[in-house]
């Protein structure tokens, strides 16, 4: 089902304060505007899969991808039938009229070893590895994981896609900067992709190109398709595979390594990148732009930073000044973590959110 949502504020009477932003990011982020106004395109389309208690968390994620993307979103929302009517009814309260649309569907696999997928790793999480044959009618799809929090438009990673050279299929970030603390490369049982394996909490996908390729593979010496690959991967490593869907996608890439593109960690930042201290170092001279917040670190204390950013984001209301309500309270809670590893480099998880705000004044200013 697929419903257009309602808009309260974007035609409001907001200003760009100058304590926000300078003229030269006025002009900057009016320019990008006006790119994006003058070269439509189709909407930019993301994928989440949610199961059992992920609502809240996947909601928060949907916020934080709509506050400052440019242009309009197509939300594929694949969850448990018990949760359908709550994503319906926080979603139709979305105050965003012709930006956001969305569709629920339900969690479904090959009839023929359904339960043996759904059980591969969490509930749920190897549904991403069948939206290519599932949604064929759409050309290029983001997969972000429920845990996931834009920090800038989602208009920036989805640019990805014109960067892919003739063969590359797919966009990941590393699994790890630093081998040191690697897993794949210390304990993995089966192949991977690079140095460091790749993490699949983030996937940007031209699944036209993915439903057409041929993949080389270590089963027979006849290339297969998307469709007929899966199973024969799951068959033959399921006894060595820890972390589910995405070893396979890391066995898949390790035999058509050129069909990767590779993005920065910045666009898939994790507690593994300075909870031993910092080693993204994109993400230290240009700020975090997709947070990653896996192993559960939203929800307990062991990573106050992350939490902290979390809260910020589900707690903010729309229409809300962004500067007052979201991150200066953010920032003050962020000096709370400073006895963390992270904490101690809290600059990075609000640098480019601060960015992401300044633009959005300009845009918004330009408009009026």
């Amino acid at each position: 089902r697929c419903k257009n949502l309602s808009v309260s504020f974007w035609n409001s009477y907001w200003m760009l304060p100058s304590d926000v932003c300078g003229m030269n990011c006025f002009w900057e982020a009016a320019l990008r505007y006006d790119y994006m106004k003058t070269h439509p395109s189709e909407r930019m389309h993301l994928a989440v899969v949610a199961c059992g208690e992920r609502l809240e968390e996947t909601v928060t994620m949907l916020r934080s991808a709509v506050i400052f993307s440019i242009k309009p979103l197509q939300f594929h929302i694949f969850a448990e039938d018990q949760l359908h009517d709550s994503f319906k009814d926080i979603l139709d309260d979305f105050p965003y009229e012709g930006k956001v649309n969305y569709t629920l569907y339900p969690i479904t696999f090959p009839t023929e070893s359904a339960a043996e997928w759904k059980k591969l790793f969490k509930p749920c999480a190897s549904q991403r590895l069948f939206l290519p044959l599932i949604l064929k009618n759409v050309d290029s799809l983001l997969y972000v994981d429920t845990d996931i929090l834009f920090l800038r438009p989602v208009d920036d990673i989805w640019s990805f896609l014109r960067k892919f050279n003739s063969t590359q299929i797919a966009a990941m970030a590393p699994e790890h900067e630093e081998p040191r603390i690697g897993w794949y490369n210390r304990f993995a049982r089966h192949p991977y992709y690079g140095a460091t394996g790749i993490n699949s909490g983030v996937m940007l996908m031209n699944m036209t190109r993915i439903r057409r390729k041929y993949f080389k593979n270590d089963m027979t010496p006849v290339r297969l398709q998307w469709g007929e690959i899966l199973m024969p991967l799951l068959k033959k490593y399921k006894l060595n595979i820890t972390w589910g869907d995405q070893d396979l996608l890391n066995i898949m890439f390790f035999h058509n390594p050129e069909s990767l593109y590779v993005f920065p960690c910045q666009w898939n930042y994790r507690p593994d990148h300075c909870i031993y201290g910092s080693n993204c170092k994109e993400a230290e001279e240009e700020g975090i732009f997709i947070l990653h917040g896996n192993r559960g670190v939203y929800h307990d204390d062991k990573q106050p930073t992350f939490r902290a950013v979390y809260e910020a984001i589900k707690n903010y209301s729309f229409g809300d000044d962004l500067v007052h309500s979201l991150l200066q309270p953010l920032e003050l809670e962020l000096r709370k973590t400073m006895h963390t590893y992270c904490g101690r480099v809290y600059e990075v998880f609000v640098k480019q959110l601060t960015n992401s705000i300044r633009d959005l004044y300009a845009r918004r200013s330009k408009g009026r």
